[in-house]
């Protein structure tokens, strides 16, 4: 389907000639099928790509280069590339508010695995679902998903249009290096929704042997290696009991960063582990609201980010809807900026537009979504489109810092993901209704429960 967006203002998420971020700008975007074909600048009378600028004379016409089969008027609302969720565990719905108030070990032990152990694959299906209707009307376009029953999730995500990139959740109680590897082939052809990265749940949880088999595909694929890293203090300080050095520092020396991957928390990296995250251009995903909830830390963003550690390689997520409780992304923007300001007490420690670049140019560095980064010709058609008529964005004094510091979910009208509508204005486009999918997680509830 053909879909031309008109009468809106467009942040394109991409640096000018200044390394500066391009201000929004009135124009339309055109989408041929699941690719943007055209990004039109009316301000300047300029249709330009990923490197090319067009003058008025070549403009191209909607009625002579494309058909449309949609032709949205956007009321001067603002559409950008959709926010990048770079941790998550979907299937976790079941688990909201249950589990609260909580110290990390009670919350996992006492409560979080003992149910989880009631869990059958239907359960994670539709409880997914969930957690998707939830991205969609949050304005989330992709997730990185860590769970079991990784079948199930993937094909609640593939039914629904939504696009993940799954992490094993390999560890002493879930998996094998083998189903992991299995998965690795299977997953990467599975749907052009759908990729897959190597992983491990985290090195405490994670048998050295086991983690030896990770290493030994990472070399095999040649591919990046995720898993929790530094979440808390504690888990600092037994792997240093243990292993004599931090699991940055462990992990490493078993060889499982050889081709890189990243940290989901890192919320306690030290000198030592940030010089071998900048040696193997690992990512680091924060998860501020889980993070200030289970007590764990803040991550010292701009500590990492002076010490060398490129922005593009911050990303931010939710972790699941167990510890958080909500799967948002206005969020963990919010905090990430205010407790890096904490943190550091500097009131000017990240700026807002630098957040913003993190749950998009950042998240799809991570999951290597290179193709979902901007809004620009060639790239995939996952966006967003933000009403900024609300009395929350007005009024209209500097826009990428108020979608930061102001936005909420309440402000998300429109998520599409490759080429498809599948929420606007409250109303869920998915294979199955709202209505029905509260239903089965509610007989999955009464069973899991009882």
């Amino acid at each position: 389907m053909n879909t031309r967006f008109y009468n809106c203002l467009i942040l394109t998420m991409k640096e000018g000639n200044d390394g500066e971020l391009i201000p929004p700008f009135k124009g339309e975007i055109w989408v041929r099928d699941n690719v943007i074909d055209q990004v039109i600048n009316l301000e300047d009378n300029l249709s330009f790509g990923n490197d090319n600028n067009t003058s008025k004379d070549t403009l191209p016409s909607p009625f002579h280069r494309l058909h449309f089969h949609q032709e949205i008027d956007l009321n001067g609302n603002l559409i950008m590339p959709g926010f990048k969720n770079a941790h998550t565990h979907s299937p976790m719905t079941f688990l909201r508010s249950m589990a609260d108030d909580l110290p990390l070990n009670d919350w996992l032990n006492s409560i979080i695995f003992p149910t989880e152990k009631r869990l059958v694959p239907d359960d994670v299906y539709y409880f997914t679902k969930i957690a998707v209707m939830e991205y969609l009307s949050g304005g989330i376009t992709s997730i990185f998903d860590m769970y079991f029953y990784q079948n199930n999730v993937a094909q609640a995500l593939t039914d629904c249009g939504m696009r993940g990139v799954l992490c094993s959740p390999l560890n002493d109680f879930t998996e094998t290096p083998e189903i992991m590897a299995s998965n690795y082939e299977l997953y990467n052809n599975f749907n052009p929704l759908l990729s897959y990265k190597l992983g491990f749940h985290a090195q405490y949880t994670t048998s050295n042997d086991l983690l030896k088999e990770v290493a030994h595909y990472a070399h095999y694929y040649k591919t990046g290696v995720f898993c929790h890293n530094s979440e808390t203090k504690a888990e600092v300080k037994s792997c240093i009991l243990a292993n004599k050095t931090t699991p940055t520092k462990h992990m490493d020396n078993m060889g499982l960063f050889a081709y890189g991957g990243g940290g989901f928390h890192c919320n306690y990296l030290n000198d030592e582990d940030i010089e071998i995250f900048k040696k193997h251009d690992l990512s680091i995903v924060s998860n501020p609201a889980s993070n200030a909830k289970l007590a764990s830390g803040i991550a010292p963003l701009k500590y990492y980010m002076d010490s060398g550690i490129n922005a593009s390689n911050i990303a931010l997520g939710t972790d699941g809807p167990a510890s958080n409780n909500a799967l948002d992304m206005f969020r963990e923007m919010y905090l990430a900026a205010v407790l890096a300001k904490l943190k550091g007490e500097d009131a000017c420690a990240i700026d807002a537009t630098t957040i913003l670049k993190m749950v998009t140019q950042g998240g799809a560095k991570t999951m290597g979504l290179q193709d979902c980064m901007y809004l620009c010709p060639g790239q995939l058609a996952d966006m967003i489109v933000l009403d900024i008529s609300q009395p929350n964005m007005q009024p209209n004094n500097n826009l990428t810092k108020s979608i930061v510091y102001c936005g909420g979910k309440q402000n998300v009208v429109l998520t599409m993901i490759n080429g498809k509508i599948l929420y606007k204005n409250g109303t869920y486009y998915l294979d199955d209704s709202p209505e029905y999918i509260y239903k089965k997680a509610k007989e999955s509830m009464k069973r899991i429960l009882n």
